[in-house]
């Protein structure tokens, strides 16, 4: 089938490529509709491996999809042929002892799209196991659909945080999941949220959201607007999103005392935090790693209207021209939140 493949020296072409694939009774046949480019797709695009995961063979990339259903398995009854759908990419070892405990983003063998040597969805149809493949609401979009993925992560930060009503919120990094994070800490019950970023273009797209406040910290003292909106409390529940290491060291700086920081972009290199500020505030201080459990809460949030990710979505390419919207996002252009392909 037609798909879109880099190779080991970095170069993507469309192709037609062979899968051994076969529906099994536990799964679902897709026919992909969009297609959303993460940074890590282009992290392996411009460097071809993240970490340990090496590019050393062709690999089809993608991993925040949505498309429609041409067949299941027999076991399959939540979704039939026709249903519209998006599909949670991640898939474990379902006798593991993490995914026994519900916590089957953190099993060692769970297998992720477009995570080397797995293959991933920018391709005509593909493979997955109904137990992660989710229903659309009626009014939701397949560009939508496709933005389930990374709003899942904001939904896990969020989640983590333990948001009571009327709390206050920072989020360091307006990329894309910066501002999912956002959007998820104002639905999970945050009264107001702060996010800052260097780039107007990045802030200006979330500007007309409620109760989200924008600060431009190249010309804006942070502390000094936390300040303004907690009446010099500072904030209840800092989401660090921008894996800068210059931001990580001083977190404390913006926390209430007995606050939380929930820990969400990764450094490329090892930052350092404040301990000893952060020990005088007794910090709480958590982790995520993607997600679990969070598709079925995300889609009810995004089918009721209470996050509207529309805005969010800065270009639609056609699959044929996947290289051009691949090139457009290693431009890393500010204004650029979400690129979307649609296969059709």
């Amino acid at each position: 089938m037609k798909s879109l493949i880099l190779y080991p020296d970095r170069n993507i072409t469309i192709e037609d490529y062979n899968f051994d694939e076969a529906l099994g009774d536990d799964d679902v046949q897709i026919k992909i509709h969009s297609v959303g480019i993460c940074g890590s797709d282009v992290h392996y695009y411009q460097h071809g491996r993240i970490g340990p995961f090496i590019v050393e063979k062709p690999m089809v990339l993608g991993h925040e999809a949505s498309g429609i259903v041409i067949a299941t398995g027999k076991n399959v009854t939540h979704v039939k042929p026709g249903d519209r759908v998006c599909m949670e990419p991640g898939i474990p070892d379902l006798n593991s002892s993490q995914t026994l405990a519900g916590k089957y983003n953190l099993d060692p063998s769970v297998r992720f799209w477009a995570t080397p040597p797995v293959h991933g969805c920018l391709r005509e149809s593909v493979i997955h196991p109904g137990a992660f493949t989710f229903k659309l609401p009626d009014n939701i979009s397949f560009a939508e659909g496709a933005m389930v993925e990374p709003l899942a992560i904001g939904m896990h930060a969020a989640t983590k945080a333990g948001i009571k009503p009327g709390d206050t919120a920072l989020v360091i990094g307006a990329g894309t999941i910066g501002i999912v994070t956002a959007l998820a800490a104002l639905a999970g019950g945050c009264s107001d949220v702060i996010i800052c970023d260097r780039f107007d273009d990045k802030l200006s797209v979330v500007a007309n959201y409620d109760n989200l406040h924008t600060v431009n910290i190249k010309r804006n003292n942070l502390k000094d607007e936390v300040n303004k909106l907690t009446a010099g409390n500072g904030v209840d529940i800092i989401f660090e999103c921008s894996g800068a290491k210059s931001a990580i060291v001083d977190l404390a700086e913006y926390a209430i005392p007995g606050g939380c920081v929930i820990l969400v972009g990764m450094p490329i290199e090892t930052a350092s935090i404040d301990i000893v500020s952060a020990q005088a505030k007794e910090l709480t201080f958590r982790t995520i790693f993607r997600y679990a459990n969070m598709y079925p809460r995300t889609l009810r949030l995004l089918g009721s209207g209470k996050i509207n990710v529309s805005p969010l979505i800065s270009a639609k390419y056609k699959f044929i021209q996947s290289i051009e919207a691949f090139e457009r996002a290693t431009q890393g252009c500010p204004g650029d939140i979400k690129i979307i392909i649609e296969m059709e």
